[in-house]
C-alpha cells in the first residue's frame, strides 16, 4: 500500500510546543517508567554489593585481629607482661594497618603505634569501631576496628586494624554508583527522546494522512514502514478499513449513477402514462388500464428499492443474525419444486442432482432467495440460440470442507471479461436489455454469499453459463470426496 508523503510537524507548530508534545507521548513516558525501574534495581543491586563488600572486609579485619590476639596471647603466656610489651613494641614499628597499644590502668601510654584513642573505648573491654590518632599524626583522625583487653595489674591492651581500605572501597563503589546512575539517566532520557521522536513522527504522519483523507483525498493511505511493529499493524488494519470504505463509497456512487440512468426510464414512463390518462378523454376501461399500468410500474420500482435495501443490509452484515444448520441439497430441491411448473410452461427441462447431508450454517430465507434468483436468471437468459428446449441443471455437492451449488444453463452465456462486472448492481449486458429485469439479481446473490463467508464464480458451461456458489461446511460435517447422483428430470 502506498503511503502519502507529508510533513510530520503540523503547520505553525513551534519547537517548544513540539518539545512539550514529545514529553507527553506514551513512548517517552514508558521510557521514563522503565528508566526509573532500572535505576531502582541498579541502586538496590549496587547497594547490596556495597553492603556485602563491607561485611566481607569487616570479617577479614576481625579475622586479622583474632590472629594478632592469638599470637600476642601465646607471647603473654610464655613471657608475661614484659614479653608482651616487647613484642608489641617490635610489631608497632612494622609498616601496615595493624594497631597496638598498651596503657596503664590510668590510661598512660606504655607502648604501641596508637597515639590517641577515646578514653571510653579503653575503659570498655570488647570489640568496637572508633576514631584514633597515630603517633606520627595525632591531629589526623582515622577509623579502626579495635578490641580491648584488661591485663593483670590494670594494664590495658588494644589490638586493632585500620579501616582505610574498607572506606576506600566504599568510596570507589559510591563513585561508580553515582557515575553509573548518571549515565543510566542520561542514556535513558536520550533513548526515550529518540524512541518518542520516532513514534511521534510516524503518528504525526498518520495524523496528516487522516486529515487529508477527511478533506476528501479518499485514495490516501497510511504509510507502512515494513518492520512489522505495532504501528505497522495498526496502519495495515486502517488501510484495509479505508479500502473497504473506498469500496463502499464507490459502490454508493455507482448505485447513484445506476439509479439515475436505469430508474429514470421507468419513472418517466410512469409519469407519461399518468399524464396521458389525464390529458385525453378516456373511458373507464382505459382509465382502469392506465391505472393498472401505473401500479405495475410502481410495483416494479418498489421491487427494485426492496432489492437495493436487502443488498445494503447484506453488505452491512445486519441480515445474518439467524444462522442455523441448513441442508443445501434439500433447499435446492425445494427451489426446483417451486419453479418446476414455470420451467415447463417456458419450455425448459429443470434437473437437480443434490448430495444428501451437505450442511452449512446459513440463513434459510436468504439462501432460498439466492437460489431462486439463480434459477430465475437461468429461465430468463438461459434459452439456447436455436429452437430446441432449454435445460437448466442445479447441482449440489461437498468437497474439501466446502459446500458447492451450481446452476447451469445452455444459453448464450456471459463473456469472460464481463463476468465480474455483472455482479455489480444495475449492470445489464447489451444483449439482455430487451428482456425484463433491472440487473440486481446477481448482486443480491453475491451479497448473500459474501454474508455467509463464501464466494461466487461464473464459468463457461460450453455452451451457456454456470454460476457456482461455494460456502463453508458446518463444523463437524463430512468433507469426504463426493460422487454425485444422476440428475432427476423435473
Amino acid at each position: 500500500m502506498s503511503g502519502v508523503s507529508v510533513d510530520a510537524s503540523p503547520p505553525g507548530e513551534t519547537g517548544a510546543a513540539r518539545f512539550q508534545k514529545l514529553f507527553r507521548t506514551t513512548a517517552f513516558k514508558l521510557s521514563l517508567a522503565y528508566l526509573a525501574i532500572f535505576a531502582i534495581c541498579a541502586f538496590l543491586a549496587l547497594g547490596y554489593v556495597a553492603w556485602n563488600a563491607r561485611s566481607v572486609l569487616d570479617d577479614q579485619i576481625v579475622s586479622t585481629i583474632d590472629a594478632e590476639i592469638n599470637g600476642l596471647s601465646e607471647q603473654y603466656n610464655a613471657g608475661g607482661l614484659r614479653r608482651l610489651i616487647s613484642v608489641v613494641e617490635r610489631r608497632s614499628r612494622e609498616p601496615g594497618a595493624s594497631l597496638y597499644l598498651v596503657t596503664t590502668a590510668g590510661g598512660d601510654h606504655v607502648v604501641g603505634n596508637v597515639g590517641y584513642v577515646p578514653a571510653a573505648v579503653l575503659a570498655t573491654p570488647g570489640q568496637s569501631e572508633t576514631r584514633y590518632g597515630r603517633n606520627d599524626s595525632d591531629a589526623e583522625a582515622h577509623r579502626a576496628i579495635v578490641r580491648v583487653f584488661t591485663l593483670p595489674g590494670g594494664f590495658r591492651l588494644l589490638v586493632g586494624r585500620d579501616t582505610e581500605e574498607r572506606d576506600r572501597l566504599r568510596a570507589v563503589i559510591g563513585r561508580a554508583f553515582g557515575t553509573s546512575l548518571a549515565a543510566v539517566v542520561v542514556l535513558g532520557v536520550i533513548g526515550g527522546w529518540l524512541a518518542a521522536s520516532r513514534v511521534l513522527r510516524r503518528v504525526d504522519a498518520m495524523t496528516q494522512t487522516t486529515r487529508a483523507i477527511m478533506a476528501g483525498d479518499l485514495d490516501g493511505r497510511l504509510h507502512v514502514a515494513g518492520n512489522g511493529d505495532e504501528l505497522d499493524r495498526l496502519a495495515s488494519s486502517l488501510n484495509l478499513m479505508l479500502e473497504r470504505i473506498g469500496e463502499l463509497m464507490r459502490g454508493m456512487r455507482e448505485v447513484s449513477d445506476n439509479i439515475a440512468h436505469d430508474l429514470k426510464t421507468p419513472l418517466t414512463r410512469l409519469r407519461n402514462r399518468a399524464d396521458e390518462a389525464l390529458r385525453r378523454p378516456s373511458t373507464s376501461d382505459e382509465l382502469r388500464g392506465a391505472l393498472e399500468a401505473v401500479i405495475e410500474e410502481g410495483d416494479g420500482l418498489i421491487r427494485v428499492f426492496n432489492a437495493l435495501l436487502m443488498i445494503a443490509r447484506l453488505e452491512a452484515g445486519s441480515a445474518g443474525e439467524i444462522m442455523a444448520p441448513l441442508d443445501l441439497g434439500a433447499a435446492a430441491r425445494g427451489v426446483v419444486d417451486l419453479y418446476e411448473a414455470l420451467a415447463e410452461d417456458q419450455g425448459f427441462t429443470l434437473d437437480v442432482a443434490a448430495q444428501d447431508g451437505v450442511v452449512v450454517e446459513a440463513n434459510r430465507e436468504l439462501i432460498g432467495q439466492a437460489l431462486a434468483n439463480l434459477v430465475d436468471n437461468a429461465l430468463k437468459y438461459g434459452r439456447p440460440s436455436g429452437d430446441g428446449p432449454g435445460r437448466i441443471a442445479v447441482t449440489v455437492w461437498g468437497a474439501g470442507g466446502r459446500a458447492h451449488l451450481a446452476v447451469s444453463d445452455g444459453g448464450p452465456g456471459i463473456p469472460e471479461g464481463e463476468r465480474e462486472r455483472v455482479l455489480a448492481r444495475f449492470v445489464r449486458l447489451e444483449q439482455s436489455r430487451s428482456r425484463p429485469g433491472l440487473g440486481v439479481g446477481l448482486s443480491l446473490v453475491n451479497a448473500v454469499v459474501r454474508l455467509h463467508r463464501g464466494s461466487l464464480h461464473l464459468h463457461d458451461n460450453g455452451p451457456g453459463l454456470r454460476v457456482e456458489m461455494s460456502l463453508p461446511l458446518a463444523q463437524g460435517d463430512s468433507t469426504r470426496p463426493v460422487e454425485l447422483v444422476q440428475p432427476e428430470s423435473r
